[in-house]
């Protein structure tokens, strides 16, 4: 059966199947989520695989391996800059997440743990990022009844933890 949950740790630690990186759309190596991935997986060797894709659309997602990660799969998801949402920025952030999604069950993945895509540097307002997140990996699971996968979202902020359990309750679901 598949789940969602949050949990507060470091998504680079995750023995999951894969784990998704907050990428930029060409796919280099940057700061916050994205440079703690890179480094755990091998900088040079991340770079290397990410150069070789050659940059990814704003609401899509690629596939690495994950090098030097305890994750077998890095899925580098493009979510949107925020720029005061008449822009799609949430049909983009849903894209991201269903697109990661759809990679993970293309490499046989059955566990995946998402940051809050968008949330950071690019300035999505946290709250709609959960809405958004939480209601595209809901879909996402209701469109794939026969495909088991535990979705982690891993936050290392308390009140962004809050703030997603909140959100998770009002959304109605049941896990």
């Amino acid at each position: 059966m598949s789940s969602i949950s949050i949990q507060k740790v470091s998504i680079t630690g995750l023995e999951t199947d894969a784990i998704v990186n907050a990428a930029n759309s060409g796919l280099m190596g940057g700061s916050g989520v994205c440079g703690a991935i890179f480094r755990g997986a091998g900088w040079d060797k991340m770079q290397k695989a990410c150069d070789a894709i050659g940059g990814c659309p704003t609401g899509n997602a690629a596939i690495t391996p994950g090098f030097d990660l305890p994750a077998k799969f890095v899925i580098h998801a493009v979510g949107p800059i925020w720029r005061g949402g008449n822009s799609n920025e949430a049909e983009l952030l849903y894209g991201a997440y269903e697109n990661s999604l759809k990679r993970a069950i293309e490499n046989d993945c059955h566990s995946i743990a998402f940051p809050l895509i968008s949330a950071g540097i690019y300035g999505y307002p946290k709250r709609q990022a959960w809405e958004v997140a939480l209601t595209s990996c809901r879909d996402f699971i209701n469109s794939h009844q026969g495909y088991d996968i535990d979705i982690i979202f891993a936050v290392i902020d308390e009140g962004i933890l809050a703030l997603g359990e909140e959100v998770k309750e009002k959304l109605d679901w049941q896990q």
